[in-house]
């Protein structure tokens, strides 16, 4: 039997059940991937309480999307592939799981220099990051400003940025700036007099502004520092972004992705395993448990101030 968290009605982390199912085998073009650790993250819990596609379930729903593991049966059809090799799965279908089916689209080789962990970390914050920057056009000699440094999608965005030759300021707690310093950014503390600070760091001016926190204190800041408002963009309100004039992905944009932000997305997990196996990137983890304890995850993703990836471990 295979373990799997799911539920079957919307609402709060008590309406995660961890319940025993057969476990699968895969159809033509599929494989089943052990999983060794999922990662969790803010679109599991809203998808759970219904806060993001809030309906009626037909049927229990399972959780997760990102996760590691490894390959223990392979489909007709399915070429490339071997059972033991090691995976990222990306876009995956309830990753908190102890066995999970697969596509060839949706699992890429897992660098030997990184964990299960850190290959549960990938998908949603790497790939959001990417994207966002991409969206945003940065690039050698731009200056970014990323509200919310030290959280999974800040510190993916601190590190492509850096490695594309941008300046990067990033707000964060000051228990975070250490950290931030590390993988190349000029740390920020929140609070009274932000503008000032921001301004103090990047003499030269804020070109680019990646908004991952949403905060009032957040935009305001971006507002007086940035002319062009397209040139700020945000991951968590974009419900307001159109009447802000902003840019938004994901985080309640109503407006869904275009094919070449997409393709960004997709672009993001090669680029980064790549990144990975020379050493040019890390991962930030935060609380790791066991699967028995997705309840607790969520419940730590959904107080906001999460430190790093928050993983599961069947």
């Amino acid at each position: 039997m295979a373990t799997v968290v799911q539920y079957d009605e919307l609402g709060s982390a008590d309406v995660l059940q961890l319940v025993e199912v057969p476990t699968p085998h895969p159809a033509a073009g599929e494989l089943v991937v052990e999983v060794r650790a999922a990662g969790v993250n803010p679109i599991d819990w809203k998808l759970r309480s219904g806060i993001r596609g809030g309906q009626h379930l037909a049927e229990p729903r399972r959780v997760g999307s990102d996760g590691g593991g490894v390959i223990v049966e392979v489909g007709d059809g399915v070429d490339g592939w071997a059972v033991g090799d090691e995976v990222v799965i990306v876009n995956g279908d309830g990753t908190y799981a102890t066995h999970l089916v697969v596509t060839p689209r949706q699992i890429i080789a897992k660098p030997a220099a990184i964990s299960f962990e850190e290959a549960a970390a990938i998908g949603i914050p790497v790939s959001t990051a990417y994207q966002a920057l991409r969206s945003l056009g940065v690039t050698d000699g731009t200056t970014l400003l990323i509200h919310g440094g030290s959280g999974s999608v800040g510190h993916a965005a601190v590190q492509f940025a850096r490695a594309w030759g941008a300046a990067v300021i990033a707000t964060a707690s000051e228990r975070n700036h250490e950290r931030l310093r590390e993988i190349g950014a000029i740390p920020v503390a929140y609070g009274p007099g932000l503008v000032e600070r921001i301004r103090e760091a990047a003499p030269q001016g804020i070109d680019r502004v990646l908004d991952a926190v949403g905060t009032d204190e957040a935009l305001e800041a971006s507002f007086e520092l940035v002319d062009d408002r397209q040139h700020i963009g945000t991951i968590v309100v974009g419900a307001k972004a159109a009447a802000l004039g902003i840019q938004a992905w994901s985080g309640g944009n109503p407006l869904p992705l275009t094919d070449q932000e997409q393709a960004w997305r997709a672009e993001a997990i090669p680029a980064v395993a790549e990144l990975a196996e020379r050493g040019g990137f890390s991962f930030e983890l935060g609380t790791i448990r066991p699967l028995a304890e997705a309840a607790e995850a969520h419940r730590e993703s959904e107080s906001g101030h999460p430190s790093g990836k928050l993983i599961l471990v069947p």
